[in-house]
């Protein structure tokens, strides 16, 4: 528990400034209705018994199928996003280069027993990278943030972005302290004259260790060059993505997490079907499901997320792109909806 990658409890100033915050109480930050991060009743026993016997279907029968792109030479006149699997990809407008919850070329979890990437979803790195301006980080969970990815980072990116208290992380791997911003829920900053974030709440829970709550969880609201995108990391299911759309939106795209969901822990990650809803709620022109397609970190099956999520948004009208990794998404052109998993 002692290595780096864990990560460290917010001090000092950071912790006066959590203190003043009103979502945190009782020494632990909170979400905006009462959210267990396990169901009452649920046995733990049984769940790590099951996470050491799931079925061969969680994981893909052959490597998945991904689209090699220049990312040094994208044409970025309209906003493009490059998907890396799960919940890391790239926004590129106008020469202002992001990178979101860069999980690249590593495990989601300090271990190597424990969340291994699918074959084939692993075919990004740093090095294929351009020079990025903004790392934005929406909260501290492994399958987010990556000790490894970060390190590489740390010197030549010009801003990192990320949840009140995270940046404790962020300062014990090398990060320089004044490149590094932190939200509370419903702060906006204003980080260029043409890129503007504000966080908005989530509904999940934060912790690299044993302890929880201690660093903030949010989603974000990306004005980008006159674009506005919704940038959603994780969440469960509530009446949070309803507030957001009437406050911000309609969004030109949200990128929401459709996948590791359990029926033990229905409230901390959305179903499909409740990504779709929220897609809807938010309205948001295109949804963009993520984190899916690259770790084995539930036990539904691989695609099953995918499938019920294509199925919903027809169901209530509710415009989708489904990219391969690597293969780009551009605002106002381009929308790639091939359903190429069904081939795998």
């Amino acid at each position: 528990m002692k290595q780096k990658k864990f990560g460290v409890i917010p001090s000092g100033l950071r912790l006066e400034r959590i203190l003043k915050s009103p979502n945190y109480k009782n020494n632990s930050f909170q979400n905006l209705t009462s959210t267990e991060v396990m169901r009452k009743g649920a046995s733990y026993i049984q769940m790590i018994k099951d996470s050491f016997s799931k079925p061969p279907s969680v994981k893909p029968p052959r490597p998945l199928p991904s689209v090699e792109t220049d990312l040094k030479k994208l044409d970025d006149e309209n906003p493009i996003i490059v998907w890396f699997g799960h919940s890391s990809y790239l926004i590129k407008s106008k020469g202002f280069t992001i990178l979101v919850d860069p999980v690249l070329q590593g495990h989601a979890s300090p271990v190597s027993f424990f969340g291994k990437p699918f074959a084939g979803s692993d075919v990004y790195d740093v090095v294929n990278l351009p020079a990025i301006d903004l790392v934005l980080l929406t909260h501290d969970h492994y399958d987010h943030l990556h000790y490894e990815t970060i390190k590489q980072l740390a010197s030549s990116v010009k801003y990192f972005c990320t949840s009140l208290g995270v940046g404790a992380h962020l300062e014990h791997w090398g990060v320089a302290p004044e490149k590094i911003t932190e939200f509370d829920w419903w702060e906006t900053k204003r980080i260029t004259p043409e890129v503007e974030l504000t966080a908005v709440p989530a509904r999940h829970f934060s912790g690299r260790s044993f302890v929880r709550g201690k660093s903030l969880w949010s989603a974000f609201v990306l004005n980008l060059q006159g674009h506005k995108l919704f940038l959603g990391g994780d969440s469960g299911y509530e009446n949070h993505f309803k507030q957001i759309g009437e406050k911000f939106g309609p969004f030109d795209i949200a990128l929401l997490e459709c996948g590791q969901y359990g029926k033990d822990w229905p409230y901390i990650h959305m179903l499909p079907e409740q990504t779709a809803l929220a897609a809807k709620e938010l309205n948001a022109k295109i949804l963009m499901p993520v984190h899916w397609a690259k770790f084995e970190l539930a036990f539904h099956p691989w695609d099953d997320s995918i499938k019920r999520v294509v199925k919903m948004a027809v169901e209530i009208n509710q415009s989708i792109t489904t990219p391969m990794i690597g293969e780009p998404v551009v605002l106002n052109s381009s929308y790639p909806n091939k359903t190429w998993w069904t081939s795998i």
